[in-house]
């Protein structure tokens, strides 16, 4: 007997313990069969949502209960938000240490956040004893002024450094700080936003309807029914796009390259502006120091639209995002480019470049198993990028600021990698340190 019988032989003897001989008897009854119980998994409704939030819990912007209770720094993982079992919620935003979400109710409460509240970016609220200043630790509702309470539908909601627009089919409400005209209204001399009740609705601007709006650190955006878009507020590095380094204090058009072209999509996060045009073509103003714009005189700030040439070779774009230092564009083929200054998403080695770099689309999951996957939305955070794909998958990369990645780890993340989410992705909400993704069932 040679060795590789013996060892057969031993595997059958030693195995046979664990193998039973006896027969065993199904029933066959067919009465007794129809009683067994049947066990299905049933359908979601088309209307059901789940939502997950992670990053910095110190700020309440999670509004995730026992998060503060036991004094957690932060969610390294995403984590489930009972809130969204109680109320379908449609649509949210993230500001720095706070959450707007909007939900789909007859109530007259169709806004609900919690976090920093220190400008009243989420409505007036009575300070709580117990609790530091300005500050929802839990998610709590946010009154607006509606015409029509029960009947009214929030469409957007919109947040920056502190404050937030919210897009209604009755108009745009601004609520928060307005110290640089960013709510759409005069400036105060030394208003006290902590204590202010008032928030500003604005119908429409021109005699036209809003359909989508943007918010930077402390400037506002809007696009118009007719693919027109206006600002106001903050304009030292020319965010506001309309001529001058000014503030302003009331929505104004903006001109420059985008003057005739019909805008659909809008991105900000800091100072730097993209738009994207209904020909898949991209436009930019602001902030330009990081290579995110390149001019023949090497200026650092621009305060008109200016046509984004470096994109052309990318072919139509359909997505695109902009933050702090760097700036994503998705094409009509899932392809994604980077480029501008920061952990760009090309690995530890590339962290500026002024032309776009394509991400190898093997890092957003398209493979020989997964032929067809390919990313359809990139968003930004402040330092950190997050891409959805056609499967509903998310990724995420750059720097890790208080887990806001969600990868489980507090490491920077120099290329994309899958985020763990029992669901399929429909929009992720980035910020300085907290991401909210809301998701569908898988069935």
């Amino acid at each position: 007997m040679n060795p590789i019988q013996k060892i057969q032989q031993n595997i059958i003897k030693n195995g046979a313990k664990y193998l039973s001989t006896k027969k065993i008897k199904y029933p066959t009854d067919p009465d007794y069969v129809n009683q067994l119980p049947v066990f299905q998994y049933g359908v979601s409704k088309e209307a059901y949502r789940r939502v997950f939030a992670w990053g910095n819990a110190q700020t309440g912007a999670l509004g995730i209960k026992g998060l503060i209770d036991k004094d957690v720094i932060a969610a390294w993982y995403p984590k489930r938000f009972t809130f969204a079992e109680l109320f379908e919620v449609t649509t949210a935003a993230t500001g720095f240490g706070f959450t707007a979400y909007a939900v789909n109710s007859e109530t007259d409460v169709k806004l609900h956040g919690s976090g920093l509240n220190t400008d009243g970016q989420l409505g007036y609220h009575e300070v709580q004893k117990d609790k530091p200043l300005g500050i929802l630790f839990y998610t709590q509702p946010i009154y607006l002024p509606f015409s029509n309470p029960e009947q009214s539908k929030v469409i957007k909601l919109a947040a920056g450094r502190a404050h937030l627009l919210v897009l209604t089919d009755e108009g745009l409400f601004t609520l928060g700080n307005n110290a640089y005209g960013q709510c759409g209204r005069q400036v105060v001399d030394d208003e006290d936003y902590s204590k202010n009740h008032y928030i500003t609705k604005i119908e429409n601007i021109d005699g036209k309807c809003i359909v989508d709006i943007e918010c930077g650190q402390d400037h506002s955006l809007a696009i118009t029914e007719d693919g027109s878009v206006y600002s106001c507020g903050w304009g030292a590095d020319g965010q506001t796009g309309l001529g001058h380094f000014q503030n302003t204090s009331e929505f104004t058009k903006v001109d420059g390259d985008i003057s005739k072209e019909k805008i659909v999509k809008i991105s900000c996060k800091s100072d730097f502006v993209l738009a994207l045009n209904d020909r898949g073509e991209a436009f930019g103003w602001g902030n330009i120091e990081y290579g995110q714009l390149t001019l023949p005189n090497e200026q650092q700030q621009l305060c008109n639209p200016t046509f984004v040439n470096k994109l052309v070779k990318a072919g139509k774009i359909v997505s695109v995002a902009s933050g702090g230092s760097f700036c994503l564009a998705v094409n009509e083929c899932g392809e994604v480019f980077t480029w501008g200054y920061g952990l760009l998403g090309v690995g530890p080695i590339v962290q500026q470049s002024r032309e776009p770099l394509k991400i190898p689309e093997v890092l957003f999951g398209r493979n020989d198993f997964q032929p067809k996957s390919l990313v359809t939305k990139v968003v930004c955070g402040l330092n950190y990028a997050m891409a959805v794909t056609n499967s509903g998958d998310l990724y995420s990369w750059g720097r890790n600021r208080s887990c806001c990645l969600g990868l489980g780890h507090e490491k920077d993340q120099y290329f994309p990698l899958k985020v763990s989410l029992s669901g399929h992705v429909d929009d992720v909400f980035c910020a300085l340190d907290h991401t909210i993704a809301i998701c569908k069932p898988f069935i």
